[in-house]
This record gives C-alpha cells, structure tokens and sequence, in this order.
C-alpha cells in the first residue's frame, strides 16, 4: 500500500499528477495520454519496480501489472516486481542492494493504496516518489521518479484485513488496464 512522497498542493493533491476511473469507458486510453504526459516531462522509464504481494488479493496490484508486462516481448526496461517474485515489504531492503540502479535510474514505481470510498477504483500517475507499506504503517524508503497507484479499496481502519477482503475482480481489471496503457504508451 502506497502514499505519494511528492509535495501536495493547497488542495491535498500533488501538484503533478493524472488521475482516471476504472469504470470509465475510455480508461485505457486515458492513461495513455497520461503515461505520455509522464514521459514528455522526463523521458520514460528506465525500470518499473511493481510493488506489492499476491498473499493479500488488495496488494497484489503490482505483481499482477509486472506479470502482465514481462510478457511483452521488447519492452523498452525492465520490469521487477512479479507474481513469482514479488517485491514487497519483507524484502525490498535485500532487492535495492541487490539491485542499486533502480534506485538511481528513472524508476516507475507500481502499487495499490487505500483510500476514501468515492476514490475506490481510481488510478492516478505522477511525478514524484511513493512510500510503499505506508498505508498499513510501515516506514520503507520513498521510490521512483514517477508512480502509478490503484485506489483498490477503502482504508482508515482495520488495513490488513481490508486487503484480505478486496474483490479480486476490479484488482484484476486495474491491473489489465494499467499494463496495457503501459504498453502501449512504451511502444508507440
């Protein structure tokens, strides 16, 4: 579960930042014109580091988008962050040793947050880091250049068990969703 690091403006939202629904008809194409927005201010990624783990159906946003996207063939970066190796609270320390130029590199960071429940179903891209495992309290360092984050389900309290209990269904769409905008915004 993720927080933005990035500043937040008068309003609670971070001064850069693209948000989108799921239920949107033009969804996809949508956060394609985001992840282009993103690149245009930087260029695009060098990794994308998909943050999450599938033993909670809410976090496994990340590995589900990670998985989808190994899978294309040429992607431009590489991608960490899977279903069969997740990177998440217990080993992200041994996975930024293992691998320091995630965090020098122009990182996209992927993962699920909780929210209010009129923002369940949002996706939001932007520009500036997130804090993984901050929305169950957890202190873990602030990751990537750019992020992408899925509202799965509601927060405030009891989080682990509203992570257990996230339908599957709307965490699977987000991810289909956010891989392919990914995609094609990479390959166009």
């Amino acid at each position: 579960m993720a927080d933005r690091a990035a500043g937040k403006s008068s309003k609670g939202r971070a001064p850069s930042e693209f948000r989108t629904r799921i239920d949107r008809p033009n969804c996809r194409e949508e956060l394609v014109l985001g992840f282009q927005w993103l690149w245009r201010e930087s260029g695009p990624p060098e990794a994308i580091l998909c943050i999450g783990t599938d033993r909670a159906t809410g976090d496994a946003l990340g590995p589900l988008v990670g998985t989808r996207l190994q899978s294309v063939p040429r992607l431009v970066c590489p991608v960490y962050g899977t279903l069969e190796q997740p990177v998440h609270a217990s080993n992200l320390g041994d996975f930024m040793r293992s691998h320091p130029r995630v965090r020098s590199a122009r990182c996209l960071a992927i993962d699920a947050s909780l929210g209010k429940p009129e923002a369940v179903g949002a996706v939001t891209l932007g520009i500036g880091a997130i804090r993984p495992g901050a929305g169950v309290n957890k202190e873990l360092p602030a990751l990537g250049q750019y992020y992408v984050t899925g509202t799965v389900n509601i927060g405030g309290f009891m989080d682990y068990y509203v992570l257990q209990n996230t339908r599957l269904a709307l965490v699977m769409r987000m991810a289909d969703v956010i891989a392919d905008a990914l995609r094609l915004s990479l390959n166009l």
